[in-house]
């Protein structure tokens, strides 16, 4: 007997057992977007190179290198072509490149692995046929070069999917507990249920947000899937308006399942727990690296862990880092869970935050969702970015509609914005020791603390990434109990506390930024809407030109367009200002959008059926984050997660709780500090600060300068 799978007890799988699974769950998977033919094929046949002799002896005990998966890539490209070839070979150590005819055998590429000698396993002949099905192909899209190549990646997708459920049945000798567990009518009940009593609105304001709310609950049903806006001012009710349109539009038009794509972390877990709140805790998959799932005796956890995997369950909220480097990843423990985008809903919450150099890819990943795909996919923020250029671009039938109905801005309107003039350090400092609470937003972390020393008083926070998240954390929760008790409270911050961090100032400064981010930071201020505008003030002004100087140019750009836009006095958060701010941001940044010529490269496929599928893995980083982390043991806690590093420990679930203790730093302030003696580097993953005089309690980590100590970036 032929053998798949083989246990350290002796139990043993049938190799045609585990293809057939393998196609059949593979098909299921391709189903919403046409392709279970072609899906059930590349399923029969990726473990055909199993049938030699050499992996049966070799899964039999002996000690034998056996290359099982380029046996199935050469049969299915006999028979289906090449673009299902690249999933086959890849589907154990990731998509390959394509390369060129002229690659030797021994090489990585797909057209390498294609001419290369492999044991013989024609064994296979007697108990599996391969065939060519028809199949609807995907409708062009651009050049089609990155249509095919997106295409390939669905059905890789479907394949290890497929391949890792079916040995995983059989390795746990049961299903594990994956799987929906409550219906898309029962979720929306819920939902009715929790905003009932919204429905009789007392003020305008709340006469507005039920408008908004009633708006995408009508849209949800009426409107057809496809491409959507949703422009909700900041106070509008965004978050629960956007998961009503997504449950009303999953059940009427059969959506499997809702993902909420959130740009930070800092904002992620609000609304997955507005979201629990409203939809039990059961149904809602919180997926970023701050969550921890690694507790096999709590069953709910252990499913959640489980769902992480490929992303089945109802309702997910996610981080735009996992949800795009995913769909440009090569893996198959990233690309597992990209088939069960088909047919869902995708909210792209502050959508105006896709950074520029990766904008044009990750436009042209929505537009094959939602034309090729069956997802129903909305933009959905209070700075509408100009995308529709962008979108007619490559997909000249692809409209995006707005959900919202037109209001009146200015029931919105919560704060006044005054330009001041450039501010030295000292200045800023002064009018900040003027105010019994106050928030000042700047752009680099070198000012952020440079200021904080400048202010007088023991009322002052600072907050920056040089401070451990769980730090933050604790000093966010102080600045809310100050606030809400009325009592003194200044705070320096970069602008990791502008994108949904609930805090409420009356009064703001912030230093010149993108429009985004100026408004942004004006959601800090009058949050509550219990004071007048008069009395909410936004105050934009110029930092010293040595922090503007330091600046990279990504965020440079947008300052500079956003002081042309607002030259004439405009008002800065008008819908109309908002518009022309990113018609101009986009219109002229030109190869900017795809710094890594991420769709090029693709379209170029279109031509050769060679696609770099690992190349472009590799380039597409939505944050380019070459920093490294130094876990800070400033508290027991993280005393004890050192002592289990020192000790030899590296689980995921150590390194993920030793995370929200360090502070990420770049390579030169690495070298510093491990030139001063002050690290204890344990791998690449993590090192230790050994010298805990040089973490702030109120600054965070202080970084090191062959000149003494000094500040940075």
């Amino acid at each position: 007997m032929y053998l798949a799978h083989r246990t350290e007890d002796g139990r043993e799988q049938p190799l045609i057992a585990h293809l057939t699974a393998t196609a059949q769950n593979s098909a299921s998977f391709a189903a919403p977007f046409g392709a279970q033919q072609l899906a059930y094929q590349i399923g029969l046949a990726h473990d055909l190179g199993k049938y030699s002799d050499a992996f049966q002896k070799r899964i039999r005990g002996y000690s034998l290198q056996t290359d099982h998966s380029t046996a199935g890539a050469q049969e299915i490209y006999k028979v289906c072509g090449i673009g299902v070839a690249y999933c086959v070979a890849g589907h154990h150590g990731g998509l390959p490149d394509g390369g060129a005819r002229t690659d030797a055998a021994d090489g990585p590429t797909l057209s390498a692995r294609l001419k290369r000698a492999v044991a013989p396993y024609q064994a296979f002949s007697t108990a599996v046929s391969l065939s060519r099905p028809s199949f609807q192909p995907p409708r062009v899209i651009g050049q089609g070069g990155f249509t095919a190549a997106f295409w390939t990646r669905m059905l890789f997708s479907c394949l290890v999917d497929a391949d890792f459920l079916d040995t995983e049945a059989f390795m746990r000798q049961d299903k594990p507990p994956r799987g929906q567990s409550t219906e898309m009518r029962t979720l929306l009940d819920r939902l009715e249920s929790y905003i009932q009593h919204w429905m009789k609105p007392q003020t305008p304001l709340n006469q507005a947000r039920c408008d908004i709310l009633r708006a995408c609950l009508d849209a949800g049903s009426t409107q057809f899937p496809g491409l959507f806006t949703l422009t909700v001012p900041t106070g509008g009710g965004k978050t629960v308006a956007s998961l009503a349109f997504a449950l009303r539009h999953a059940l009427t038009h059969g959506k499997r399942r809702i993902l909420y794509i959130i740009p930070f972390t800092s904002i992620i877990e609000q609304t997955a727990d507005k979201f629990r709140d409203i939809l039990g805790s059961e149904n809602v998959l919180e997926h970023h690296i701050n969550v921890d799932f690694d507790n096999e005796n709590d069953p709910d956890l252990f499913r959640k862990k489980l769902a992480t995997e490929n992303w089945e369950m109802p309702v997910i909220v996610t981080t735009a880092v996992q949800f795009f480097e995913s769909l440009f990843s090569n893996k198959p423990s990233r690309c597992r869970k990209l088939h069960n985008l088909a047919n869902s809903v995708v909210i792209f919450d502050e959508a105006q935050t896709i950074p520029l150099p990766y904008l044009q890819p990750c436009v042209q990943a929505i537009a094959e969702l939602s034309v090729n795909y069956g997802a129903s996919c909305v933009l959905c923020t209070a700075t509408q970015p100009a995308l529709g250029p962008l979108f007619h671009a490559v997909a000249p039938d692809l409209s995006l509609r707005e959900i919202a109905p037109r209001i009146d801005y200015e029931i919105f309107r919560r704060v006044q914005f005054i330009h001041l003039e450039r501010l030295s350090d000292d200045a800023l400092a002064a009018r900040l020791n003027g105010h019994e609470q106050a928030l000042c937003v700047v752009g680099t972390r070198k000012q952020a603390q440079a200021v904080f020393t400048l202010l007088d008083g023991n009322e002052n926070f600072h907050l920056s990434t040089l401070m451990t998240p769980a730090h933050r954390r604790a000093v966010l929760a102080e600045v809310r109990k100050r606030l809400k008790n009325g009592r003194s409270c200044r705070v320096v911050s970069t602008s990791l506390i502008e994108a949904g961090v609930d805090v409420d100032f009356p009064v703001v400064y912030r230093a010149e930024a993108g429009l985004d981010s100026e408004i942004q930071a004006a959601g800090r201020c009058n949050r509550e809407g219990k004071r007048t505008v008069e009395e909410s003030t936004v105050y934009i002004f110029q930092p010293d030109q040595t922090y503007t100087a330091q600046l990279p140019h990504t965020l440079r750009r947008p300052l500079n367009v956003a002081k042309q836009i607002t030259h004439d006095g405009s008002a800065l958060d008008a819908p109309e200002t908002i518009e022309r701010y990113f018609t101009a941001l986009y219109q002229y940044s030109g190869d900017a959008l795809d710094s890594n010529r991420i769709v090029s490269r693709m379209e170029a496929g279109a031509r050769t059926g060679s696609f770099p599928f690992a190349s472009v893995a590799s380039a597409f980083r939505l944050i380019d984050d070459n920093t490294r982390a130094v876990l800070i043991p400033r508290m027991e806690s993280a005393k004890a997660l050192a002592a289990r590093l020192q000790a030899g420990e590296r689980t995921r679930s150590l390194l993920r709780q030793a995370g929200q203790e360090s502070v990420n730093i770049y390579e030169n302030h690495f070298e510093a500090l491990l030139a001063r003696g002050a690290l204890d580097v344990q791998d690449e993953s993590v090192a230790i600060l050994t010298d805990l005089t040089l973490y702030n309690e109120q600054t965070g980590l202080v970084l090191l300068t062959d000149g003494g100590v000094g500040i940075f970036l």
